[in-house]
């Protein structure tokens, strides 16, 4: 028997801001989530992202705080198309939500960007530039 991989667990400090904000990227969470302390939404392959209120982490772990300092964690999010990433951007920002990188073309042969959760976490937006843009990628990141 050996451990598999299940799900991503997100603390959140506003379970409403944070279903809303993922919704707007496509999770879906079942309804009046939004008013609950732990929720789930499944993801492709079967893995689960996993919201719980810092409450709901107190409840069994009273000493927990909050991180302090810059995000180690980010979810990624691949994108159909290069303007997609821009367009994804543009939309989280004009509902207030905040940037933390526009879109750029990277050298890496992706268009990225990266947008914060309501809690700061890094979502990442991505997708590959097609081949012509991408011929300066030399050994770097990968696609």
């Amino acid at each position: 028997m050996s451990p598999r991989f299940d799900a991503i667990g997100l603390v959140v400090s506003d379970m409403a801001a944070s279903v809303s904000f993922y919704r707007r990227l496509g999770f879906t969470f079942p309804e009046g989530a939004e008013h609950e302390p732990h929720t789930e939404a499944e993801l492709p392959g079967g893995l689960r992202l996993l919201l719980d209120t810092e409450d709901t982490v107190r409840s069994f772990n009273p000493g927990w705080q909050p991180p302090s300092g810059g995000g180690r964690t980010s979810l990624a999010l691949r994108c159909d198309t290069p303007g997609e990433v821009d367009t994804v951007y543009e939309e989280l920002l004009g509902a207030g939500h905040r940037g933390d990188l526009k879109p750029w073309d990277a050298f890496w042969g992706q268009r990225y960007a990266v947008v914060l959760d309501p809690d700061g976490n890094g979502v990442d937006l991505f997708a590959p530039l097609p081949q012509e843009r991408s011929q300066l990628n030399a050994g770097g990141r990968p696609a």
